[in-house]
C-alpha cells in the first residue's frame, strides 16, 4: 500500500488544470469574476499542497511541522479572506471538501490495477482533505474569538468614559454590571485621568447600575482608597433608595465615603469644596 504522501503526490501530478476544473465544477459557480477569484485560490491551494507532500511531511502534522508552515498561512489567509467577504466558517471549509471528489477520481484511476490498495488510498486523501478543511475551521474560531475579546475591550472603555464636569471635578458615569474587569479598567482610566488633569475631586456615578451586591461595593470601596491615595477626594452618586436598602441589608459600610441621591446633587457639592459658587441671574 502506498503512503499518504505517495498516494497524494500522484493525484497531485495529474494535470492542475483538470483538477482545478472538476473542483470548481462541483461548487457551481456562475459568476465569471467569483470563478477566476476562486480558482486563484484552488491553484494556490494545490501548489502549495504539492510543495508539502513533496517535502515529505504528513498531513497528521499539519498543525505543528515546519514543511506545513506555508500551507498553514495559506489556509489562515484563504480563512480570514473569505470571513472578511461574510461567509461562514462552514463554507470555508466546505470549499475545501470539495476537493475530495476530484482527488477521489483521479486515485481511482490511478489505482485501476491495484483495486486492493484503493480503500487505504482514498481513506488516506479523504484523511488529508479533511485535516486541510479543519485547520480553516480553527483558524476561523480563533479568529473570530479575537475580534470579539478586542470589541468586548473597546465596549468596556467606551462603557467606563472619564468626564471633565467642571474645573478640578471628574465624573465616571457607571453603566450596567460592575465586574473585576470593569473596575479595574475604571481605576486606571480615572486615576490616570486625575493625573493628567491635576482634578481634586472624582465623582462615580452609578445611576446605570441595577444591583449592588457585595462584590460591587467592594470594587467600589477599592476604587474609592485608590482615588485618595492620588489625593483626590470621591462622591459616589446615584444612591437610589433600592439601592441604599440593599447595602444596609448587607451591612456594607460605607461611612466616609461621600454619597449623594443624583449625579446633579454630587456635581453641586464637588463646586462648593471646590470653592465654587453657582448663583442664577435676577
Amino acid at each position: 500500500m502506498m503512503s499518504e504522501n505517495q498516494v497524494l503526490s500522484a493525484a497531485l501530478k495529474e494535470n492542475a488544470d483538470s483538477l482545478i476544473d472538476a473542483w470548481l465544477s462541483d461548487l457551481e459557480l456562475h459568476d465569471a469574476t467569483e470563478r477566476r477569484a476562486v480558482a486563484t485560490e484552488a491553484r494556490n491551494i494545490l501548489r502549495v499542497l504539492a510543495d508539502a507532500v513533496q517535502g515529505g511531511s504528513e498531513t497528521a502534522t499539519l498543525k505543528a511541522a515546519a514543511g506545513w508552515a506555508p500551507m498553514r498561512d495559506l489556509l489562515a489567509a484563504l480563512s480570514k479572506s473569505r470571513a472578511a467577504k461574510g461567509q461562514s466558517a462552514g463554507e470555508t471549509s466546505q470549499f475545501l471538501l470539495a476537493l475530495k471528489k476530484p482527488l477521489f477520481d483521479i486515485t481511482q484511476r490511478l489505482q485501476a490495477s491495484n483495486p486492493g490498495d484503493l480503500a487505504g488510498a482514498l481513506l488516506a486523501i479523504s484523511t488529508a482533505v479533511d485535516r486541510l478543511a479543519q485547520h480553516t475551521v480553527t483558524v476561523f474560531q480563533l479568529a473570530r474569538e479575537d475580534v470579539i475579546r478586542r470589541q468586548q475591550e473597546e465596549l468596556l472603555e467606551l462603557s467606563t468614559p472619564v468626564v471633565k464636569l467642571w474645573e478640578g471635578v471628574l465624573a465616571v458615569p457607571m453603566i450596567g454590571v460592575l465586574d473585576s474587569n470593569r473596575t479595574q479598567i475604571v481605576m486606571e482610566t480615572l486615576l490616570q485621568s486625575i493625573v493628567d488633569t491635576g482634578s481634586e475631586i472624582a465623582i462615580i456615578d452609578i445611576t446605570g447600575v441595577p444591583t449592588v451586591d457585595t462584590l460591587v461595593a467592594q470594587h467600589l470601596l477599592k476604587t474609592v482608597t485608590a482615588i485618595r491615595l492620588m489625593g483626590a477626594e470621591c462622591i459616589i452618586s446615584g444612591i437610589r433608595p433600592q439601592i441604599a436598602q440593599t447595602i444596609v441589608h448587607l451591612g456594607i459600610d460605607l461611612q466616609g465615603i461621600t454619597t449623594k441621591a443624583t449625579l446633579a446633587d454630587a456635581l453641586a457639592l464637588a463646586m462648593r469644596q471646590s470653592g465654587w459658587r453657582v448663583s442664577r441671574e435676577a
